[in-house]
């Protein structure tokens, strides 16, 4: 079959009406770090540390927290796909019971664990009290962060991405006023610089999180789910089966971002301009990455829905379209960084130190945008097959066994500094972007009777199951 056979077009526009909302709903929920960079580096370099430091931190959060709901997207996806669409609303309401679990559990750890680690990895000492400020009052997001993460899932499961769009945005124009008076200090108000900034995230999720939920009350997108027509009591074997499926997501998604977060620590120790250079530059990789990580969500749908409609063929088609949009992009963000260094820097500071850091470290993330990419959409594939134990494995291996030790070696026993580090992160996406390529095809040419579909084995709460 070819590349553009009628099949993979049409799987091509699919994809694409999927993609589309959510690229752009990751891009102004990754544009809210941005925000949060230039307010702080316009403010002074000292606070523009602070916060690097603290949002490396936070990014765990992140991690674990969209991770584990990522369980819900291609459960919901294949009961759509085999028409159970019945079963789909109890299934989210158990998804509700994990998500306020987990998000007290991660800001409780955010408020107590992160003081510990900033204490003991030798941060820059005059940044230390301002980076504890700072995940004091970002760790009350944490809930706000799991529920968001939930209903976004949702939508996204039975098709409906423009919503994730929609309240990503509202974040993203909130957090400009909210993060520039605490932070400035603007309208009489105290000025509480990386203090401000945790706070102005933590409101602005809460803001989120309460107008997605009033919203799928009230659209017509979601009334035959019934997503809140009753309140069951926690159904231990439904949340038992999303964690079955989330818990290697999340720990996929850890072994990727603790390996950045690894990076931005060590890099903690090479001095202020060091730090905020690296920060402009994971900055704006970051903002790359919600591209392939858009498409990678829409791909998992798409293979989900095939597999819950038992065609194997779709399964492939969505994989070989995915793959290929992510070339797509990558092409884009690469030359941006790789051509114009300079003027992307400049758009964060105006300190000559840290933009001669910046532009070293953006060149080196041009150069690893496509490994990034293709890892990415391989992985989005894999959890629309429900296959998240090997990718597990594979991203461990790949980061914390091939990246990681390059790049400490590189930086330290080489004396190459942050860009060692940098050059360990291409060595480890490379790594991982092979070997989950290469299982992806070996799953997709496989009876799908060999994979767990939800029509047949998600158990719901509510005596439904």
């Amino acid at each position: 079959m070819s590349i553009l056979s009628p099949a993979r077009r049409r799987e091509l526009r699919e994809t694409l009406q999927l993609a589309v909302p959510l690229v752009l709903g990751q891009l102004s929920a990754v544009g809210m770090n941005v925000v949060d960079a230039l307010l702080a580096g316009h403010l002074d370099a000292h606070t523009l540390g602070a916060v690097a430091v603290g949002t490396s931190i936070w990014a765990i959060v992140i991690v674990i927290a969209i991770g584990v709901m990522m369980s819900l997207p291609p459960s919901v996806a294949q009961l759509n796909g085999a028409g159970l669409r019945e079963r789909i609303g109890p299934l989210f309401r158990q998804a509700l019971w994990l998500a306020l679990v987990l998000g007290c559990a991660l800001g409780v750890a955010v408020h107590v664990g992160g003081p510990l680690i900033v204490s003991r990895i030798g941060i820059d000492p005059p940044l230390v009290a301002d980076v504890v400020r700072f995940l004091h009052a970002i760790a009350w997001g944490a809930p706000a962060l799991a529920l968001f993460f939930t209903l976004r899932g949702l939508g996204e499961g039975i098709g409906v991405t423009r919503p994730t769009l929609y309240f990503s945005l509202l974040g993203l124009v909130l957090l400009v006023p909210i993060g520039y008076t605490l932070m400035y200090g603007a309208f009489g108000l105290p000025r509480l610089g990386a203090l401000g900034s945790g706070i102005a995230t933590a409101v602005v999720l809460w803001l989120q999180a309460l107008a997605f939920a009033c919203y799928v009350v009230r659209s017509r997108h979601y009334h035959g789910l019934a997503a809140f027509a009753r309140l069951e009591r926690p159904d231990w074997r439904a949340i038992g089966g999303l964690l079955h499926i989330g818990v290697p997501m999340a720990v996929t998604l850890f072994a990727e971002s603790s390996l950045f977060v690894a990076v931005a620590l060590a890099i903690g120790t090479l001095g202020t301009d060091v730090i905020a250079g690296h920060q402009i530059a994971i900055n704006v990789a970051s903002v790359a990455f919600m591209l392939p990580l858009g498409i990678a969500m829409a791909t998992t749908v798409r293979v989900g829905h095939a597999v819950g409609a038992g065609d194997a063929a779709r399964v492939r088609d969505a994989g070989a379209v995915g793959l290929l949009l992510v070339l797509g992009t990558q092409t884009l963000t690469s030359g941006a960084m790789l051509l114009a260094p300079g003027l992307i820097a400049r758009a964060y500071t105006h300190d000559a130190a840290v933009i001669a850091v910046a532009v070293q470290l953006l060149m080196l993330a041009g150069v690893f945008q496509f490994s990034d990419g293709i890892q990415c959409a391989a992985n989005g594939a894999l959890r629309g097959l429900k296959d998240t134990r090997v990718p597990m494995a594979i991203t461990l291996f790949a980061y914390w066994m091939v990246g990681l030790p390059i790049g400490w070696w590189l930086a330290f026993a080489r004396g190459h500094g942050a860009g060692g580090l940098w050059v360990g992160l291409i060595a480890g996406l490379s790594m991982a972007a092979v070997l989950l390529t290469r299982r992806f095809w070996r799953l997709a040419r496989r009876p799908l009777t060999q994979f767990d579909h939800d029509s047949r084995t998600m158990p719901v709460g509510g005596g439904l199951g």
